[in-house]
């Protein structure tokens, strides 16, 4: 892929998340604590994911890392630079890919050169070599009612990275797939991330999908949520799906599920033995 398709190739950089916090207040005077001070030290071009139940204050971590909510308490800096507003040099995903329906997927992905004043030409080379890594072509020029879930949430991918930020805070982003699509629109995501290493914070329920992602992994308690463990994943990459039949892909597993089991957010589920146990 040619350097010179945008003005700069930008590579991934740090996030300081130091002693953060969440209490949201009430017209009526009562306040509900969502997120315990919390504090970590992401390094540039990591991926790290962070799983919790639902409700522990995932998705509030991230929307005040992305300037999009206010903190309570404590600081969040990206590449040293404080968040105290809308942090603009990111790609963000959610679980509904939020497509608009009146653009074609080329349209929607191009979408950037009208928001960020990017040369368009550029943006459609490099949104065009994306279309074609995740084998889309065909999709480029329908619209999202004529594409399958899976195709919409990787037109959705391809619009967070096209311009190359820094960070990608992706949350949920496999939601709302059947589970063969998630194991597919997965390996891309890890593909598009491995060309370019932008820094990464993704959210997710699914165990299994944060350790065949990740570099590192933060477990979060239930509400009010708090970090429980931090936990380096050690593993080859490009990291091939049968890797979740090894037993070091289990254990990791295995010590994750153990915290909820600990926690009584799992309760009465035997959780199967992997191969080599």
């Amino acid at each position: 892929m040619s350097d010179t398709v945008l003005h700069q190739r930008t590579a991934g950089v740090p996030i300081s998340i130091e002693g953060v916090g969440k209490t949201f207040n009430s017209s009526k005077g009562t306040s509900f604590e969502a997120l315990k001070p919390v504090t970590m030290d992401i390094r540039p071009g990591e991926f790290i994911s962070i799983v919790g139940p639902s409700g522990c204050g995932k998705s509030t971590l991230m929307l005040m890392a992305a300037g999009l909510l206010d903190r309570t308490e404590g600081v969040i800096r990206i590449g040293g630079t404080t968040v105290n507003k809308p942090y603009t040099d990111i790609g963000i995903a959610f679980q509904d890919h939020l497509l608009l329906d009146f653009r074609t997927a080329m349209e929607n992905v191009l979408i950037h050169a009208d928001i960020r004043g990017l040369d368009k030409k550029a943006l459609r080379v490099r949104a065009t070599e994306l279309f074609k890594q995740l084998h889309l072509e065909k999709a480029m020029d329908k619209y999202p009612r004529q594409l399958s879930g899976g195709m919409r949430q990787r037109v959705s991918l391809i619009r967070t990275i096209v311009h190359e930020p820094s960070v990608l805070l992706l949350d949920e982003p496999f939601g709302a797939l059947d589970a063969l699509t998630r194991l597919q629109v997965r390996a891309d995501l890890e593909a598009l991330w491995l060309r370019n290493k932008p820094t990464v914070i993704f959210i997710t329920h699914s165990v299994e999908e944060a350790v065949g992602l990740s570099d590192r992994i933060f477990v979060m308690s239930p509400t009010p949520g708090q970090v429980v463990d931090e936990i380096a994943v050690d593993l080859p990459r490009p990291r091939p799906l049968a890797l979740v039949e090894s037993p070091d892909f289990g254990a990791y597993v295995d010590r994750i599920y153990g915290h909820f089991e600990r926690m009584g957010v799992l309760h009465g589920i035997e959780i199967p033995k992997r191969a080599g146990e």
